[in-house]
């Protein structure tokens, strides 16, 4: 018997290791959703358990009490059919069975058949390889692999429903603390929801084998309380026009991003040293953002990427118009750093190899007067 409940004493060793430890635990839910299907694993592994304790406890019975004693050859009695044996090992899993069934589809209902309340946040979630495309069509807003929602708590309920489709091939939004994984497939738009009761950033990553980039398609959720979350809005309602009227000296450009709601991003390689920006007026290949812009609009960065208020318009990669409000690069493959923001513009495989940002082959001067331009996108 000790051995027996060993198991279940691992697992909830295990159990209580992830919730206090990994960022990304299943077994520390934060919303309705993942609440739902916690309770439901949590029931599920007990069944299994009670099943393991009786089937292990039988075998353990039936190997003392018959096993083989010392000089006896005889031949045990022989039984032919047992009707109270068969109707049990036939009734009992039938059961189970339907316990089973009836807890899943209570939690299948309860999640997916949800009512949507009139101040629900509606957003777009778009899949590419390898990064995440967010629409929130109530403000006319288009981000990129961060994902920002207001935080829902139970006083204020304020829940984020969200379609998912993909632009490319099979991905899946999977962010274990607020929900089960939900796949993106072309041509098809499927749904979810989730109610996060406390700020923070929930991590999470792309759940389905999408090509050589998969391990590196990273999510990121910051749930901000309503004033940072209309803040966050509103900044990105602007237009690179408008934020260029609103910038200051790029004479010491600070750490981009929010870095205080985590921790450096996973497999994140190191952190590439600082860009010298000039801000003064110069001539044409002065390193500053106006020469920057220019080099940004005469090069294919515009045919991939966009930036509101500007010729850039492309949509195959992240729309940029807002990238140094983002806390990651390469969706999360490392820290939105001016160093690393240069390493990426110059060899994006230097972080994510593979992916499909081609290194350009600039000159170190262009690559430079590039990374100006885009710090002052915020």
């Amino acid at each position: 018997m000790c051995r027996a409940i060993a198991p279940a004493l691992v697992i909830a060793g295990c159990a209580s290791a992830a919730r206090a430890s990994l960022p990304a635990s299943i077994f520390a839910p934060h919303s309705t959703p993942a609440r739902e299907e916690h309770q439901l694993a949590i029931f599920v592994l007990w069944i299994a358990l009670l099943i393991f304790l009786g089937v292990g406890s039988l075998l353990t019975y039936s190997i003392l009490k018959f096993r083989a004693r010392p000089n006896d050859d005889t031949e045990p009695p022989q039984v032919f059919g047992s009707l109270q044996i068969e109707l049990s090992w036939t009734i009992i899993p039938i059961l189970i069975i339907a316990v089973l069934f009836l807890g899943t589809a209570r939690v299948l209902f309860s999640v997916q058949d949800a009512k949507k309340p009139a101040n629900a946040l509606d957003v777009v979630v778009i899949g590419h390889q390898f990064w995440w495309e967010y629409r929130y069509p109530q403000y006319n807003v288009v981000a990129a692999n961060e994902l920002h929602i207001p935080v829902s708590p139970a006083s204020a309920p304020h829940p984020t429903f969200m379609k998912l489709t993909s632009a490319d091939v099979m991905h899946s939004f999977w962010v274990p603390q607020l929900g089960g994984k939900t796949d993106l497939l072309p041509n098809r738009v499927n749904e979810m929801w989730i109610d996060p009761q406390s700020p923070g950033v929930y991590v999470g990553q792309c759940a389905q084998f999408c090509g050589p980039q998969h391990a590196k398609m990273l999510l990121r959720v910051s749930v901000d309380t309503p004033e940072e979350f209309n803040a966050w809005i509103k900044n990105q309602q602007r237009t690179q026009a408008e934020l260029a009227q609103a910038q200051v000296a790029l004479a010491s450009v600070p750490n981009p991003g929010n870095q205080s709601k985590g921790s450096v991003p996973p497999n994140s390689p190191p952190t590439h040293g600082a860009v010298a920006v000039v801000p003064t007026e110069a001539p044409d290949n002065a390193i500053n953002a106006h020469n920057g812009q220019i080099v940004f609009e005469q090069q294919a960065c515009i045919n991939c990427h966009a930036v509101a208020g500007t010729m850039a318009n492309g949509r195959y990669g992240p729309d940029l118009t807002h990238l140094m409000s983002r806390a990651t690069l390469g969706s999360g493959a490392a820290q939105n750093t001016p160093g690393n923001l240069l390493a990426w513009i110059a060899d994006p495989n230097t972080f994510k190899p593979g992916c499909l940002m081609p290194a350009m082959h600039l000159n170190d001067r262009q690559n430079a007067q590039i990374t100006a331009y885009l710090l002052t996108l915020k």
